[in-house]
């Protein structure tokens, strides 16, 4: 069974950056997309960013555009999310997940999801 584990989390003020990292046990399938998705205290589970297995197609939610970079290495079966500019309402739980396919699916299951690194930021 395919486990990821997300790194990088912690605490930081507004402002600040901070990178994720999430790297897959062994490769899920021959092709996949990889995503962030983010949970805030006593919200719903939102989408933050996803790559595609070849790298050149992300895609991410408007709050984080121009802040937020999602880029991967298949060689290491890691996907990263560089997160500058952090706002306290963006203190969440950043799960990482795996989708089967070449392309990414808004709208289909992920196949893997990891445990979550808690991002805090304070104000």
């Amino acid at each position: 069974q395919v486990q990821l584990e997300e790194s990088g989390g912690g605490l930081v003020q507004a402002g600040d950056s901070l990178r994720l990292s999430c790297a897959a046990s062994e490769r899920p399938f021959s092709r996949y997309s990889m995503a962030w998705f983010r949970q805030a205290p006593g919200k719903e589970r939102e989408f933050v960013a996803a790559i595609a297995w070849g790298g050149s197609d992300s895609y991410y939610t408007d709050s984080v555009k121009g802040r937020f970079t999602i880029f991967r290495d298949n060689a290491k079966n890691t996907v990263y999310l560089q997160m500058n500019g952090l706002a306290p309402e963006e203190t969440a739980v950043y799960y990482c997940a795996v989708q089967a396919g070449s392309s990414w699916s808004p709208v289909r299951d992920m196949d893997y999801w990891g445990k979550g690194t808690l991002v805090t930021v304070s104000s």
